[in-house]
């Protein structure tokens, strides 16, 4: 499966991935996650169900808070 992954060609074995499984493969540890799906923001409960097909555009973005 190939996907765009934060604007950058990534290949996997697998033929789709939930985005736990996603984040797991890639190392994202941050606790403060946002993930959207082709444009589309995905919510954190929906991270087990919501499944990544070949071709998808995914971003994963940190969020950090300061003052």
């Amino acid at each position: 499966m190939k996907i765009i992954l934060n604007n950058r060609n990534e290949e996997f074995h697998q033929e789709q991935l939930t985005i736990n499984e996603l984040l797991a493969e890639k190392n994202f540890t941050f606790k403060m996650l946002v993930v959207k799906v082709n444009g589309e923001l995905v919510k954190r409960r929906d991270f087990d169900s919501v499944t990544i097909k070949d071709g998808d555009d995914v971003m994963v973005l940190h969020l950090i808070t300061g003052g």
